[in-house]
């Protein structure tokens, strides 16, 4: 019989699973009794089949086991359990007490030996302590396993980091980067162990770079933290941007950073920390901030960028005593073109524009688009008005030669007006606008061309500005007037025909005259409207002069450039024909040189659609503009219009009249008409009809009139010609 035990097992061990094998049924139920006593979990294997049979269906702690067993001995359940059970310890429990059976059973695994009769105490410290050694051992290998894990989920969290994660001694060197440089950076993490981390760095955040890690503030509640750009290793991208975080290791608290890894022997981790690949967000910033300062068509500076460098120019001028200009440039003909072909075309002219004037500024000049076909310059340091008189011309001559636009080769020019600086104005807005004043002139005297401001534009601009609001107004209140000049057969002298001219019967200035409005009204583009009012009243009276008898009589109208060149000329000059009821082939439109040769493609192929509709073409002012004879052979054109200029040199031995003759001569090769304008004696009028001239208008028949007194001209040749 067996004692009560003298003490209990420790709680970590008091429910461990025991397995008691015996063939001493009495012995092996009073060794299980006194297990369960003490709070164990036992299970009685009778023999060593049944105790096999229990380890091969069931889990144990522990195993006690008697050597001397039938059919199946203690050696055998041992070689079972160390195949199917490795981690259940071994206590044999046996009578057998020579050296050789114990030095075996130790050396098959067994944790320690009982000899029976046991001492209930001596067993219950045996089996006490052979499971403590087994807790022990456990805890020992689950640590070791949770290290292995936590390693290898850290090693994996470095290296799977977005980040660069870098460690550098007190010197900057590397102790440690991981595996993320190489697919951002191109660098093997072994080749930069031991290399200043100033290698990777861009030349110009060198300096920047290595002193930001001698700061003596750096903590970590306060770690550094700057944004510099990293070298590509081997590849011919640019450098990438990063945000470098960088913190100090305390070695009190963080032993192990010394002699990190065992890479770097003798040597600490000073720093550790992250780099932050930004490449991506400096883009995009640095494209915002372009978007913000620059017009992305022409990637010029914009509007709020030139402001901003005239205001520093205006300043470093005052301070310097120094001059500057500001040029205003408005590109004539744009408008036309881009109507014409398309916004597409007009995008790319202006690319092609830009270029130009790009070649003809210098370094430190700004060139910016100011919007539409509008672009402004700033010369911030000049000697003279001379230096922007120079530029001016360089940037007009650079815009004379065509540009071709796909299968389309187009012209166009610019009017420059300047403002110098400190005579024009002392502030940014008084320069812009007095070079905006300027530019206007340019436009008002003909276009492309330049102008400096003067204090008598601003009167001029005054005068503009109310002389506008008043156009409209007359458009609106039907202010315009048509008056009318007799074009008369040289020979018979009948009228054939009437020019409409237009005047404007102001309310407070009076009767005005073309010379007086119709710049600005070309300038401002009221022009097509005005037009369109003009050509709609001579249709409507010169319509009731044809149905009252004067079926041939024909309207000639002056047609301004804007309104060919619009692209849908053709369609509402016919629109504007059907509503009004007139015939076409009492009509003649009258166009300037100039405005063929602006675009010949296109206007050829409008005269012609013209034509065919029975519409009669001159040319105006011939000889003073083109005077090409390519054009007259290829057109549609039905009349030559010989300019007053030529008509009042007309006196024995004057050049003037020499162009008369050639051009009278030309005009009968051609078998086209004539008209000679600005006849005012008979010796003109004698000179031309021995000339063959066929028809004539100027003062000698009188001015322009209006409508009821050209009625009265035409009842009396009616009623000479009945009589």
């Amino acid at each position: 019989m067996t004692r009560e035990p003298k003490h209990s097992p420790p709680a970590d061990t008091a429910m461990a699973r025991i397995l008691v094998a015996d063939d001493d049924l009495r012995l092996l139920e009073s060794l299980a009794s006194l297990l369960e006593q003490q709070g164990y979990m036992v299970t009685q294997a009778l023999g060593g089949k049944e105790a096999c049979d229990q380890l091969s269906t069931r889990t144990f702690d522990l195993a006690m086991l008697d050597l001397r067993m039938p059919g199946m001995d203690g050696f055998e359940v041992m070689s079972h359990a160390a195949k199917v059970q490795p981690k259940c310890c071994i206590i044999v429990v046996s009578g057998e007490s020579s050296f050789n059976a114990v030095s075996r059973a130790l050396r098959r695994g067994a944790q320690d030996y009982i000899r029976k009769p046991f001492d209930p105490d001596e067993m219950l410290a045996t089996l006490e302590a052979v499971l403590g050694r087994q807790s022990l051992v456990r805890a020992h290998a689950d640590v070791q396993q949770r290290l292995e894990k936590s390693e290898a989920l850290h090693r994996y969290i470095v290296n799977s980091s977005p980040d660069i994660v870098f460690m550098l001694d007190g010197e900057g060197r590397f102790c440690f980067v991981n595996s993320k440089i190489e697919s951002l950076l191109g660098y093997n993490c072994e080749e930069l162990h031991g290399k200043h981390f100033r290698h990777i760095l861009d030349e110009q955040d060198v300096a920047r770079g290595t002193y930001a890690l001698r700061d003596s503030s750096i903590t970590a509640e306060n770690p550094r933290t700057l944004e510099v750009r990293l070298k590509t290793r081997g590849s011919q991208k640019a450098n990438r941007h990063f945000e470098i975080t960088a913190f100090p290791i305390d070695h009190e608290t963080w032993p192990l950073a010394a002699d990190f890894n065992g890479r770097t022997p003798g040597r600490k981790a000073r720093f550790y920390g992250t780099a932050r690949d930004v490449t991506e967000r400096k883009e995009a910033e640095a494209f915002i901030n372009f978007q913000a300062y620059h017009d992305l068509l022409t990637r010029l500076p914009n509007r709020a960028l030139f402001t901003d460098r005239l205001n520093l120019a205006i300043t470093h001028a005052r301070r310097s005593k120094q001059k500057l200009a500001v040029m205003f440039l408005d590109l004539d003909r744009f408008k036309v073109i881009n109507d014409t072909l398309g916004h597409a075309m007009g995008d790319l002219l202006l690319q092609a524009v830009t270029q130009r004037l790009e070649h003809c500024i210098r370094k430190g000049d700004t060139l910016s688009r100011f919007g539409g076909d509008e672009f402004t310059l700033l010369l911030p340091a000049i000697n003279h008005s001379d230096d922007a008189r120079r530029i001016a011309k360089k940037l007009i001559d650079a815009l004379k030669a065509p540009f071709q636009l796909g299968e389309h080769e187009v012209f166009v020019g610019v009017s420059i007006g300047i403002a110098i600086y400190p005579e024009a104005g002392m502030s940014l807005d008084q320069l812009i606008q007095n070079a905006d004043i300027a530019m206007y002139h340019v436009k008002a005297r003909g276009k492309d061309g330049y102008r400096f401001y003067s204090e008598s534009m601003s009167i001029d601009t005054a005068n503009r500005l109310s002389l506008e609001r008043d156009l409209r107004q007359a458009l609106e209140n039907n202010e315009l007037r048509v008056y009318y000049q007799p074009q008369v057969c040289a020979n018979s002298g009948r009228i054939v025909g009437l020019e409409a001219l237009v005047r404007w019967q102001h309310p407070e200035r009076g009767l005005l005259y073309p010379r007086d409005f119709l710049p600005l009204a070309e300038e401002t583009k009221l022009i097509v409207e005005l037009s369109e009012q003009v050509l709609s009243q001579a249709c409507r009276q010169v319509n009731e002069w044809i149905l009252d008898g004067n079926k041939n009589l024909r309207l000639a109208v002056n047609l301004s450039p804007i309104q060919v060149e619009h692209p849908r000329f053709v369609e509402h000059l016919t629109r504007q024909l059907k509503t009004e009821g007139f015939p076409a082939k009492n009509l003649e439109i009258e166009i300037t040189e100039n405005v063929i040769m602006n675009d010949l493609e296109q206007i050829s192929q409008k005269l012609r659609q013209l034509a065919d509709l029975g519409v009669r073409i001159a040319i105006d002012d011939f000889g003073t503009g083109y005077s090409s004879l390519n054009y007259l052979h290829h057109l549609p054109i039905h009349t030559l219009k010989v300019d007053q200029s030529f008509v009042r040199a007309i006196r024995n031995g004057e050049d003037g009249a020499c162009i008369v003759n050639a051009i009278v001569a030309m005009a009968h090769g051609l078998k086209l008409d004539i008209i000679a304008e600005g006849v005012e004696t008979d010796a003109q009028l004698a000179y031309l009809r021995g000339l063959g001239c066929h028809q004539v208008q100027g003062f000698f028949y009188g001015p322009a009139q209006p409508a009821d007194a050209i009625s009265k001209l035409l009842d009396r040749q009616q009623i000479r010609a009945v009589v």
